[in-house]
């Protein structure tokens, strides 16, 4: 009895627990266009894709990593606030913000295969090569079905036991879901399994606040080159890319 009484009591002690903070080292700088409203950021095969929000502004891109030029582009109707994106074998899925429809495209050629419709906020998507994960501006994260894109459940994210809100774009790295938390320079490392947030990565001083005059300028972005190991993170209406390495946080 007193065992068991031991472990419930260290259970309940780490769910109180916030995650460990990790910092970052920067291993490279590319460019980024600074007028790019950037919701939706990944990494395939040698370029950069990229969604782009705000009304008469949306968009997808692909890009050349290496120097920030738009290889192609396809454009939203105005009515549209474009969100995140995910591209899935050989389509892209993009949100919109509150008109409760996505796009999906056609990889090769960027042409609207089909749409679908969800109810709420339409924020980030990743996935995991099996299903969609996508966020909503709550504490929720929707898992998806990549044929349909119809809800099957949800995974309720927390640090200990506090439900982390404002999740933002997502990153599936190595097991793990990335996101953005809106408004703050942190990035949440989250299990799918439990949807603990495992640790943090703290951001802040990425980017030089002399560039990020705008306030909307805020860290949101995050692309992971599986093959190379690679992590990429960038903000909105940022003019630079940054290729990171996860490093523990100075004390």
């Amino acid at each position: 009895m007193k065992r068991l009484l031991a472990i419930s009591l260290a259970a309940a002690m780490a769910a109180c627990a916030g995650a460990p903070v990790f910092s970052y080292k920067v291993v490279h700088e590319f460019p980024h266009d600074p007028n790019a409203f950037t919701q939706g950021l990944e990494y395939h095969d040698g370029f950069l894709y990229e969604g782009t929000g705000l009304n008469g502004h949306s968009s997808l891109r692909r890009e050349k990593l290496e120097t920030g030029q738009v290889l192609q582009q396809a454009d939203l109707p105005s009515q549209y606030f474009g969100e995140g994106i995910t591209v899935f074998g050989p389509e892209i899925v993009e949100l919109t913000w509150r008109a409760g429809t996505g796009f999906v495209y056609g990889r090769s050629d960027f042409t609207v295969e089909r749409r679908f419709s969800y109810t709420g906020e339409g924020w980030g998507l990743a996935n995991n090569g099996r299903e969609i994960f996508m966020s909503d501006g709550t504490s929720a994260i929707r898992v998806l079905d990549p044929k349909t894109l119809a809800e099957k459940r949800r995974i309720e994210v927390r640090d200990g036991g506090s439900p982390v809100a404002q999740l933002n774009e997502l990153e599936w790295v190595d097991g793990q879901i990335y996101a953005n938390v809106w408004e703050t320079d942190r990035i949440a490392r989250i299990s799918p399994a439990t949807g603990q947030v495992l640790s943090w990565i703290d951001c802040a001083g990425l980017l030089s606040e002399m560039l990020r005059p705008n306030p909307d300028a805020v860290l949101n972005g995050i692309a992971y080159d599986a093959r190379g190991k690679r992590l990429f993170v960038t903000g909105k209406l940022w003019p630079k890319l940054f290729q990171i390495q996860v490093v523990p946080a100075k004390r």
